[in-house]
C-alpha cells in the first residue's frame, strides 16, 4: 500500500509540475514574439505550492483518513416487514478491500471489532472482499472469522472479486480457479452464506425473510472496466416473504430492480464515494448516478455503502463505513 502511495504521489508530482512550467512555456513564446518579458517565478511558486499540497493532502488521506470509520445508523420503515422481525438489526458492510491493511492489520481488527460491537441479527457484506488475488485474504481469515452476527453473514462477489485486474503475463493463472478459491474461502473457511444467483431464508415463528444475492451485475457501463455476471431472475427463483437484495453495483438496482421487481430493499457497495467527499460533494458523482447513502424510489429503496477497504490507500472526507440498519414493521 505504501508504495502505491508513492508511485500516486510522484505521478500527481509530475502532473503539477508539469502543467504551470506548460504554461509558463507557451505564454514565453507568445511574449517573446511581442517582445515581452515572462517572469517564471510566479509559475515555478504555483507549481511548487501545487506539488506541496497534494503531498500534505494525501499523507492525511494515507496515515490518518483510510482508516477513520463512520458508524451510520437508520431504521428502515415497510408495511411487509413481519412482525416477527420488528427490530431486526442488519450490519452492512462492503468493500475490504484486505490488502488494505497488509500494513497495519490491526485496522481491520478494530473494524471486526465494531462490527460486533453493533450485536448484529445479520452481516451484510456486498462484494470485493480483495483487489487482485485471493491470495489477499488469507492473512486475513482468522481475523474474519471473528465477525459475528445471529444469523451469520451474507456476501456476494463484487467485480475485483472475479480477479479481471490482474496482469495474465503469468501463463499458469486461471481467473476461474482463483474465483473457485475465493468461493471456497467465503463458503467453506469462513462459514459464510456465499450467494451467487442464489438465495436462502431466514424465519422466526414461521415467518420469514429472504435474502437474495446476484453476481457482479452491470447496467450501465459506469465505472473503471467491469463485469456482468448477475442473474437476477434465476437468484430470485423460489423467494417469498419480505425480501433483501444484496448486489454490488448500484447500477443493476435502476437497471433491473426498480419498478421492475418487488424487492423493497436493496443493498450495494462499489463506489467508495471515490473515497473524497467534501461538503457532500464526491467526484464519484462524475462517474456512477449513485454515489453514497440512501436512495428512494417509490416504495424501493437502495443503500451504497462507501466501503472499509480502499483501492488507491487515501480516503478524505469518504470515511470507511459500517451501515446499521434495524427493521421496523409499520
Amino acid at each position: 500500500m505504501l508504495g502505491m502511495m508513492l508511485a500516486s504521489l510522484f505521478a500527481i508530482s509530475i502532473v503539477f509540475t508539469a502543467v504551470p512550467n506548460i504554461l509558463w512555456f507557451v505564454l514565453w513564446l507568445i511574449a517573446k514574439c511581442f517582445h515581452y518579458s515572462m517572469p517564471y517565478a510566479p509559475f515555478g511558486w504555483t507549481a511548487f505550492g501545487l506539488v506541496a499540497f497534494a503531498w500534505i493532502v494525501l499523507a492525511y488521506g494515507y496515515f490518518f483518513g483510510r482508516f477513520k470509520l463512520d458508524i451510520n445508523r437508520w431504521d428502515y420503515s415497510h408495511k411487509d416487514i413481519p412482525a416477527e422481525f420488528d427490530g431486526y438489526k442488519i450490519v452492512h458492510i462492503s468493500d475490504l478491500h484486505l490488502s488494505t491493511f497488509d500494513d497495519s492489520p490491526k485496522q481491520l481488527k478494530r473494524f471486526v471489532d465494531s462490527i460486533n460491537a453493533q450485536n448484529p441479527d445479520l452481516v451484510c457484506f456486498t462484494g470485493d472482499l480483495v483487489s487482485l488475488g485471493v491470495e489477499e485474504a488469507e492473512p486475513y481469515v482468522e481475523t474474519l472469522k471473528q465477525i459475528k452476527a445471529k444469523d451469520g453473514i451474507a456476501s456476494i462477489l463484487g467485480n475485483h472479486d472475479f480477479i479481471i485486474y490482474r496482469h495474465r503475463r503469468d501463463t499458469t493463472f486461471s481467473r476461474e480457479n482463483a474465483v473457485a478459491r475465493l468461493d471456497s474461502l467465503q463458503r467453506n473457511t469462513l462459514g459464510w452464506h456465499l450467494l451467487r444467483n442464489d438465495n436462502f431464508t431466514i424465519e422466526r415463528n414461521g415467518q420469514k425473510i429472504t435474502i437474495i444475492g446476484v453476481d457482479n451485475k452491470n447496467c450501465s457501463n459506469q465505472g473503471f472496466r467491469t463485469i456482468d455476471m448477475g442473474d437476477l431472475p434465476k437468484a430470485m427463483q423460489g423467494t417469498d416473504g419480505f425480501r433483501i437484495l444484496l448486489t454490488h453495483d448500484p447500477s443493476h438496482w435502476r437497471g433491473e430492480v426498480v419498478r421492475q421487481t418487488d424487492i423493497p430493499l436493496s443493498l450495494c457497495g462499489h463506489t467508495h464515494a471515490a473515497q473524497i467527499k467534501l461538503f457532500g460533494w464526491t467526484p464519484a458523482s462524475w462517474t456512477f448516478t449513485d454515489t453514497d447513502g440512501r436512495y428512494d424510489e417509490g416504495d424501493q429503496t437502495m443503500y451504497i455503502n462507501v466501503g472499509l477497504g480502499c483501492t488507491l490507500p487515501v480516503r478524505i472526507g469518504a470515511n470507511a463505513e459500517i451501515t446499521v440498519i434495524t427493521l421496523k414493521k409499520i
